[in-house]
């Protein structure tokens, strides 16, 4: 597994989640990564994104409401979401471009379930 994502669970609306993907000893570092989710009969979509100079953007839904960053030392990329809703019930998943053994890479993290209840 070159991804590992957690951090997911059952929250309360209007509670907080932080989500993590840490990149496994193959990955030798992270540069762009990115936060997607997949509710339920729908298609995955972006969430949020950061760049490899640390430059961000986020899905007009997300409202200031979530934070994406990333620990280049611990490899690892969060998602901080704060005032959570019920349409924020999905699979979160993280994306990864980073640099291997074999070189360039890009990783998806396995999915972690955020299920907010209203």
């Amino acid at each position: 597994v070159q991804l590992q994502a957690s951090g997911g669970g059952l929250v309360q609306a209007g509670g907080s989640l932080r989500l993590s993907c840490a990149a496994s000893s193959i990955i030798f570092s992270i540069n762009a990564a990115g936060w997607y989710r997949q509710a339920p009969g729908k298609e995955r979509e972006l969430v949020a994104a950061i760049s490899t100079g640390g430059d961000t953007n986020y899905a007009d839904f997300v409202e200031g409401r979530f934070t994406i960053s990333k620990d280049n030392a611990k490899k690892t990329t969060y998602l901080q979401m704060n005032s959570l809703k019920p349409e924020d019930t999905a699979v979160y998943y993280c994306n990864v471009d980073g640099l291997a053994a074999w070189g360039p890479t890009r990783s998806w993290g396995q999915g972690t379930l955020v299920t907010v209840s209203s």
